[in-house]
């Protein structure tokens, strides 16, 4: 199976603080890889620097096997990105915008036909603005796969969703990867990482504190659940119960 990520020891600091402490990671061709941590914990400046809108202050870098400092536009050809933080222009229609996303790129994907999948058709004449949260967060994931991407990076993927949009986004998602597409998934919900992910790392102020299958982590933690056992890896067990007590 291709390597359509690997990234070696990856350091990033920001004076004194290390938000990114020796990192390394391998994402394998048609497979969906969970980055997982608390806020802070290094996941975005892990994104940025894999992406190559970072410099690592050390370590090596390459997707789908380009370098991602040096060849940014080919690499955006073949590479979709959804970010929680997303801003687009709010006054421009939905249409125009899946428009002018496809206009970008050489053989952009069916965006009506997404739009269709994704249940926000009717929503082709809307201005941005005027959507819903969930159907904003839509709206994003269809314009990260608009480039008809290789790979796709997607942040807090089903933030804003009900349960059922959320189970319909994972669906379509697990039939891209059938087809070899390939998902770097940073999330915060337990649920979605069992649901998608072959393999995950956990980090806790910039260094892995975990890596591997989340039936692995269930076995090297003293609990049966997933969500219990990431609580215990990064520590975070012992705050919710401290807060609780208060």
């Amino acid at each position: 199976m291709v390597d359509v990520i690997q990234a070696e020891h990856l350091t990033k600091a920001y004076g004194a603080l290390k938000a990114l402490d020796d990192f390394s990671l391998t994402v394998k061709q048609g497979t969906v890889f969970g980055l997982l941590g608390a806020n802070g914990a290094g996941k975005s400046t892990a994104i940025e620097c894999i992406l190559g809108t970072k410099n690592p202050d050390a370590g090596k870098v390459s997707v789908l096997g380009l370098d991602p400092g040096a060849c940014r536009k080919e690499l955006f050809e073949q590479v979709g990105v959804q970010f929680q933080e997303t801003n687009f222009q709010e006054g421009i229609q939905v249409g125009e915008l899946c428009e002018v996303t496809a206009s970008l790129y050489k053989n952009p994907a069916d965006y009506n036909n997404m739009l269709s999948n994704f249940g926000i058709a009717d929503k082709s004449k809307v201005l941005v603005k005027d959507l819903s949260g969930g159907e904003k967060q839509k709206l994003y994931i269809i314009l990260a796969l608009i480039p008809n991407p290789k790979l796709v990076f997607l942040d807090e993927l089903t933030t804003g969703l009900d349960a059922r949009a959320r189970r319909d986004v994972w669906k379509m998602l697990r039939d891209l990867k059938s087809k070899g597409l390939s998902i770097l998934l940073a999330s915060h919900f337990m649920d979605e990482v069992e649901t998608l992910c072959d393999e995950i790392c956990i980090l806790k102020k910039g260094k892995t504190i975990f890596y591997g299958t989340v039936a692995e982590a269930v076995d090297q933690s003293p609990h049966d659940k997933f969500e219990d056992a990431y609580l215990w890896f990064t520590e975070e067990e012992e705050e919710v119960l401290l807060n609780e007590s208060i």
